[in-house]
Formats: C-alpha cells, structure tokens, sequence
C-alpha cells in the first residue's frame, strides 16, 4: 500500500475533504472540519497518522512494529503507521475507517 491509495482510499469517504493547513508537505483528510488523518510527503518513509480509540492504540502498537505512537500529535488518541509492507492493505483500512468514524459521528450531549 501507498500514500496515493492511502489518498484515494480518504477521498472515498463520506464528506471527506483534503487540506493542507500545515504547508504542501502534509496532506491532511478531514470530515466535519476534525482531521481523521495526516499524511505527510516528505518522510524518508511513507506513513501516517490515525486517531485510534486509547485502548486499541495501545493495543496496535504492542502488536505491529509499524505501529507507533502519533508523531507530533496526541501519543494517546494518535498512531503513526509505517507503510513498510508488515501490515496488510485490509487491516489499514480498518484503521483508517476506525479514524473516520471517530471523527465523523456526532458526539452525545451529557
């Protein structure tokens, strides 16, 4: 997997839009004006980053070496994945559709 499909995959989304608040090296996916995933272009390695739920960030990062906590972002709602073909294409969808639907549904009023 890419950065162009990890691209393609966010634009099939919903809502989703493309920004770049951050400058031409950061592309950044957004739904309802909340990032759901930042994708940087100027790594020397192609990654991302996701906001995952606390416990499962945890949990990923235990069990996938391309897994790490977000960088520059919030280490406990954030991951960074590095696309080095560990992780297969199927489970960085789930992760990035978990992203996504964080971001995209409504919070509840308390």
């Amino acid at each position: 997997m890419d950065i162009e499909v990890i691209r393609d995959y966010c634009l099939s989304k919903p809502d989703a839009v493309e920004t770049l608040p951050f400058g031409p090296d950061t592309l950044v996916f957004k739904v309802n004006d909340k990032i759901f995933l930042l994708l940087p272009l100027d790594s020397d390695r192609a990654q991302f980053n996701v906001k995952c739920d606390p416990d499962l960030a945890l949990e990923l990062r235990e069990t996938y070496h391309a897994v790490q906590p977000g960088f520059h972002m919030n280490k406990k709602h954030w991951n960074t994945v590095i696309l080095d073909g560990t992780v297969p294409a199927k489970l960085i969808k789930e992760w990035i559709d978990h992203s996504y639907e964080l971001v995209a549904k409504p919070k509840k009023k308390k």
